[in-house]
């Protein structure tokens, strides 16, 4: 009988490309989300898609003030990335 064992690393990280951090950028300014309103009542978060018109559905919220919330946490989330990009960020150093 033959065992076939493969092993996975998820410590690394692939490497951050170009067309990555670009897309992070236009999804960290708020004028390229849209929130609309479905027919069942809900309210969807959408995100304009990189150099193109086309709108991406991200979530789907009761009401408006939560599908807001959750666009400006998206834009938080999408520049602490790019505030990662420059490296690691000191909290506390010792003498």
């Amino acid at each position: 009988m033959t065992y076939f064992y493969k092993t996975h690393s998820w410590s690394s990280q692939p490497p951050i490309t170009e067309q990555t951090i670009n897309e992070w950028k236009h999804l960290s300014k708020k004028k390229n989300w849209r929130i609309v309103q479905l027919p069942n009542g809900f309210f969807q978060t959408e995100h304009l898609a990189v150099n193109s018109n086309i709108w991406s559905d991200v979530t789907r919220r009761e009401t408006i003030e939560a599908a807001e919330a959750s666009i400006d946490g998206s834009i938080e989330h999408y520049k602490k990335r790019l505030e990662f990009l420059k490296g690691p960020k000191v909290v506390k150093t010792f003498k």
